[in-house]
């Protein structure tokens, strides 16, 4: 049985690709702040009669980053690290004149510091796996400018740069940034309130995380639409 731990995990993309991974028999880790939500969503996933551990926290917390991979290991090791949880610095998005540094510093705790710890924590157990992967969620505000967006995006781009270097520093293991493209999420509603257009379903994007998996290509960094297209 392959293991997977997943932040951010109890709704969007995080939980999408936790259903869909435990539809394929992955038995789970499951994370986020708020315990509620989270357990509705490890409710439904284990419905697939996978193993699921839901553990609430703040990936900022080095104590909740070890007590994920030790659940993980309990199941019976790490095979794939999904770094999924962010923070938009700002909510909703500021020019950069207005962003608080303090955002800022939350922005790069949460989607730089927190994700590398989280793979540090779990190294010796990914090294161990027979195909062990980290995927680091990305976004196209990592290469892009956007107005706004400038915060968010910069800490999207050293999490970027931190995994093109996991992947030369680990040549056994697959290390994927994913940009997944346009989503309808709690995030993006965060950060642009007032942008009523609809947008795709996170749903929608999971089969380019799984095209990953099952291809597993050179780490790297990788778009889900044109993994989507080329299918």
């Amino acid at each position: 049985m392959s293991v997977a731990i997943i932040t951010g995990a109890s709704k969007g993309l995080g939980r999408a690709l936790a259903e869909a991974l435990a539809a394929r028999g992955w038995d789970l880790v499951l994370d986020a702040r708020t315990e509620g939500v989270l357990t509705e969503a490890a409710v439904a996933v284990a419905a697939y009669g996978t193993r699921v551990e839901a553990l609430p926290g703040d990936v900022t917390d080095a104590a909740h980053r070890a007590e994920l991979v030790a659940a993980a290991g309990k199941l019976g090791g790490v095979d794939l690290v999904v770094s999924n949880a962010s923070a938009l610095g700002a909510e909703p998005l500021v020019r950069l004149e207005e962003l608080t540094l303090d955002g800022l510093r939350r922005a790069l705790e949460v989607n730089v510091v927190a994700a590398l710890g989280l793979v540090q924590e779990a190294l010796p157990l990914l090294r161990g796996s027979h195909a062990g992967a980290v995927i680091a969620v990305s976004s196209d505000a990592a290469a892009e400018a956007y107005e706004t967006w400038g915060g968010y995006g910069a800490s999207k781009a050293a999490l970027d740069h931190l995994a093109a270097v996991l992947g030369a520093e680990e040549p056994g293991l697959r290390v994927w940034a994913v940009d997944p493209g346009d989503m309808g999420t709690d995030l993006y509603a965060a950060a642009v309130p007032d942008d009523d257009d609809p947008r795709p379903s996170p749903t929608s994007v999971v089969p380019a995380f799984l095209r990953l998996l099952d291809e597993r290509p050179a780490s790297g960094r990788y778009g889900a639409p044109a993994l989507l297209e080329e299918r």
